[in-house]
């Protein structure tokens, strides 16, 4: 049995140990989540609290103590969205029949950029652009399921995504990055 499963097994057994373990494994990585999807560190913060807390609440929930690591990633993704529906509204929404997507791939672009420099990106874009823009490109869902999530058309999904991948070619080019123009 793996450290994580025996770790999430002593937290569903309210062990505080193993909590305070567990949550320091995770920490890291989710606050990058949580970094992507709100505007300040603060906010990030603020997700990732909330989405702690909801973890540890149905932590006894889980099933499957081998799949823990997609259930956090998914509670965290959620919650971002849903601290997003909370506090903001989407700016710029409009629904397009089509939109000319780019199938080029984001990996090469997000290798070459330092962690602050995506973020820095990221941050700049318009709240419901940047929300899509995590979803389909970092976080790899679709925009059936964009849309189900964020409660908006997949066209729309894809609008917003199209706008974000413009404004990203600007600040790249702004950079000095002009080989990304193909996004």
């Amino acid at each position: 049995m793996s450290k994580e499963v025996e770790l999430i097994l002593a937290c569903q057994r309210n062990d505080r140990k193993a909590q305070t373990a567990f949550y320091n494994m995770y920490k890291g990585k989710m606050m990058g989540i949580c970094r992507r999807y709100a505007r300040t560190k603060v906010e990030a913060e603020d997700i990732f609290q909330e989405a702690f807390i909801k973890i540890f609440n149905n932590v006894a929930t889980l099933e499957k103590p081998e799949a823990v690591g997609a259930w956090v990633r998914k509670t965290v993704i959620h919650t971002a969205i849903n601290y997003y529906y909370a506090n903001v509204k989407f700016q710029n929404q409009i629904d397009y029949e089509t939109v000319t997507e780019s199938n080029q791939s984001y990996e090469n672009i997000l290798a070459s950029l330092s962690t602050e420099e995506l973020l820095k990106l990221i941050h700049q874009l318009p709240d419901g652009y940047r929300m899509v823009f995590n979803l389909y490109v970092i976080d790899g869902y679709n925009h059936l399921e964009i849309g189900e999530i964020l409660g908006i058309s997949e066209n729309t999904s894809k609008s917003q995504l199209s706008r974000a991948k413009e404004l990203l070619r600007k600040q790249l080019k702004k950079l000095g990055m002009t080989s990304y123009e193909h996004i």
